[in-house]
Order: C-alpha cells, then sequence, then structure tokens
C-alpha cells in the first residue's frame, strides 16, 4: 500500500497502524492516549499558540510543510519570550495521498522538533475525500513557559529605541513562488525556516532592555513594523540600505515586481530595543548562526504617530503601510 486511503481516518485498525507505524516512532510517542499528560512545569508563566499549516507547494527549496510547521510554531512562542517546551500536531490527509511525502514530513518534523529541543506529545489524524484536502494539512499547539521577569509587548516600546534585524529577509516568499511557478534562480534561493527560540534564549540572556519581538511571517518586516507603530502610537524609521537582503531575493524580486518588504520569512526576527544595548545585542546575535546577518535598521520617534517611515539611499522618505490583500497566497 503507497497512498493513503479513506479507511486510514475510520478510527479502526488501519488507522491505528498509521498511527503505530508512521507517528508514534517518529514522534517517541509513549502513549496513544486522547490526551498527553506531562510533568510539572518549570517556574513561570505559560505560553500557548496555534497555527495551521497549509502552504503549496508542500515540498520547497530549503523545507517543506513538515519542519515548517514545527519551527513556526516554536517561534510563535519564541517571540514572547517563551521557551518552547510541547507540540501537539493534528494532520488532516487527503485520500491517495502518497506514503513516502508523508513519511519525509513526518521525519522532517521529528528532526525539526529534535533541533529545537521540544517534543511533539500528541496528535490527531483525519483522512478526507480525494479533492478536497489538497494533500496534507497540519494544525499545532505549542506551550512553553516564559521566565519570571520577561515581557514582551510593544505598548513597551519608546521614543529613541532601536529597531534590529536578526538576517536577511525575504528567502521564504521567494523559495516558495519559485518553486510553485516553476522558477529558478542562481544561486538557488532556500526557503529560511528555522527555529528561533536559541537565538532568543540567547539574546534574553544578554540584555535587558529588549522591549517587544516579532518574526514577520505573512505580510513580512514592513507589516510587522506596522503593527508596531500602531501598538505602541510611536513611529518607526527604517533605514533601506541597512536591511539585509540576499542577492538572489533582491533579483528575484526585481525580477516579478516585489518588494522584499513585504515578502514572507520564517527564520528571522524583528526586535525593539533599548538605545544603550543595541549596538551590543547586534554583537551578541552575530555569534548565533542564525544572527550573523544581525543589524540595527532603524529607530522609534514621536511623530509622525502610527507610521512606518522608509528612509531611501538618496534621502527621500516614503510609508509603509501593512500589506493590502495577498501578494503570495499559501505561504505558510
Amino acid at each position: 500500500m503507497d497512498k493513503i486511503l479513506l479507511g486510514h481516518g475510520s478510527g479502526g485498525s488501519m488507522m491505528h497502524a498509521l498511527i503505530a507505524e508512521h507517528f508514534a516512532p517518529a514522534f517517541q510517542l509513549e502513549t496513544l492516549m486522547d490526551a498527553a499528560v506531562v510533568e510539572n512545569l518549570n517556574p513561570g508563566r505559560i505560553a500557548v499558540t496555534t497555527d495551521s499549516y497549509v502552504v503549496s507547494p508542500l515540498f520547497f527549496p530549503g523545507g517543506n510543510i513538515g519542519e515548517l510547521a514545527v519551527n513556526g510554531t516554536v517561534n510563535d512562542l519564541a517571540m514572547v519570550g517563551a521557551r518552547p517546551l510541547y507540540l501537539t500536531a493534528g494532520f488532516i490527509i487527503e485520500e491517495g495521498f502518497p506514503f513516502d511525502d508523508l513519511r519525509r514530513i513526518v521525519s522532517s518534523m521529528a528532526e525539526a522538533s529534535e533541533k529545537a529541543g521540544v517534543k511533539i506529545i500528541a496528535g490527531d489524524t483525519k483522512v478526507v475525500d480525494k479533492g478536497k484536502g489538497d494533500g496534507i494539512f497540519i494544525n499545532t499547539a505549542g506551550v512553553g513557559v516564559v521566565p519570571d521577569g520577561v515581557q514582551l509587548s510593544a505598548s513597551r516600546i519608546q521614543a529613541g529605541d532601536k529597531i534590529i534585524i536578526s538576517g536577511r529577509i525575504g528567502n521564504h516568499g521567494v523559495a516558495v513562488m519559485a518553486e510553485r511557478n516553476g522558477l529558478r534562480f542562481e544561486p538557488p534561493v532556500l526557503s529560511d525556516t528555522a527555529p528561533l527560540n536559541s537565538l532568543v534564549e540567547l539574546m534574553l540572556e544578554s540584555a535587558d532592555g529588549i522591549r517587544v519581538m516579532r518574526d514577520p511571517t505573512r505580510g513580512g518586516v514592513a507589516t510587522v513594523l506596522k503593527e508596531f507603530a500602531v501598538e505602541s502610537g510611536l513611529c518607526m524609521i527604517v533605514e533601506k540600505w541597512l536591511i539585509p537582503v540576499a542577492s538572489g531575493v533582491r533579483g528575484a524580486c526585481d525580477l516579478l515586481g516585489i518588494d522584499p518588504l513585504y515578502v514572507a520569512n520564517e527564520g528571522i526576527l524583528l526586535a525593539v530595543v533599548r538605545p544603550d544595548v543595541a549596538e551590543y545585542l547586534v554583537k551578541v546575535m552575530k555569534r548565533h548562526p542564525l544572527g550573523e546577518h544581525s543589524a540595527v535598521i532603524g529607530q522609534v520617534e514621536e511623530s509622525p504617530a502610527e507610521t512606518v517611515l522608509l528612509t531611501t539611499e538618496i534621502g527621500g522618505r516614503r510609508v509603509l503601510e501593512m500589506l493590502q490583500g495577498e501578494q503570495l497566497p499559501r505561504i505558510c
């Protein structure tokens, strides 16, 4: 048998075999109960998140839907300062989906969770009629612990703060777009999907004064900056030439007529920090594999309120708004 059948979602012997042969070994599940019981969590506040992954195509340069689901959930927890501990994974699989593809996805999830230091402890499997599911969808939930004293919020942003980015922008969105449309770039553009929790932990250990962090996924960097501006009531000013963009991404965006500031990312973060710690924090981040292209890209000012301004190389300024509509659908 090389494809998923409706019987694999029936709750009977076929479904039990599917879970026992594919999910339980990959995720090292100790029980197949409907809920997992975990030991007492470390002192601190609990962070909980949930997300669904419907990326198309399922496999793209640098990653696939499985590791994307793990990394995306880990990063959502990390952005509030949490140490991710546990994940759940729900699979909605279309009848006829190849077992070889399922094995690749599940294996990549196991590898990604091990790399991030989290454990997949529970899940669910449903099979839908052929033509109703577009291959496979994955829903996740994540639980982590926020250490005492960590309080990250855009409401804490103050005028004079600095804006930091941890890496080059646009890689994930361009990689998915290229694969979907049969485009090839030299050098190849790979997704940046990665777990950011170890980088965040290093940042929090190294310096006080981090106001807020966020990973610019759908909507890209421009949308997150606008969120910061609206939530703080202040003005975000960024310098275009300071924002790191790989040459392949820049060339692809020029060719396709899109702005890399609005392209999705899956392995970088934006942070607003106190001005006196910004340069030191960037030096620390550069020592981490996911932070080697970190940079201070701008600062916060009082006015114009709730506005993002991009300063160009010739000194002009333009207003950045949130992404309007869908530039690149099914990105995660």
